[in-house]
C-alpha cells in the first residue's frame, strides 16, 4: 500500500494538483472540512484516517516533535517551508516518498524536504 498524504491548508494548491496528477492519493484539510481545527486537532485527523500530514507549518512539526518525545502514536509529517523547494520538487519528492516507502515506516517520524 502507498502512503496516502493529507494536506494542511497552508501547502499551495499546485502541489496538491501536482500530486494528483502523478497519481498520489492526497485529500486536503478543506476537503474534509478540517481547515481550522487546530494543530493538535488536525494531526489526530490524519492519524484517524491513516495519512501522512504534509505541511509548511512549522507549529505542526512542534506538535509532532513533542509527541515523538511523550511516545504519542502519529501517522507521520512531512515539511518543507514553502520558501525553501519549488513546486515542482515538492511534488517530486511527495510523490517519491508515496510511491517508495510504506505508511508503517512514516509512523511516529518527521521527514523534512528537501530529500536530496
Amino acid at each position: 500500500m502507498s502512503v496516502r498524504f493529507y494536506v494542511d491548508h497552508n501547502v499551495r494548491s499546485a502541489v496538491v494538483t501536482g500530486l494528483r496528477l502523478r497519481d498520489v492519493d492526497v485529500l486536503t484539510a478543506f476537503e474534509d472540512g478540517a481547515h481550522q481545527m487546530p494543530d493538535p486537532k488536525l494531526l489526530d485527523r490524519a492519524t484517524t484516517l491513516r495519512r501522512v500530514l504534509f505541511t509548511n507549518d512549522d507549529d505542526l512539526v512542534v506538535e509532532a516533535v513533542c509527541r515523538q518525545r511523550e511516545g504519542v502514536s502519529f501517522a507521520g509529517v512531512v515539511y518543507v517551508h514553502q520558501e525553501k523547494l519549488g513546486i515542482g520538487e515538492t511534488v517530486e519528492d511527495l510523490e517519491l516518498i508515496a510511491k517508495a516507502t510504506e505508511p508503517e515506516e512514516l509512523e511516529g517520524q518527521v521527514f523534512y524536504l528537501p530529500l536530496r
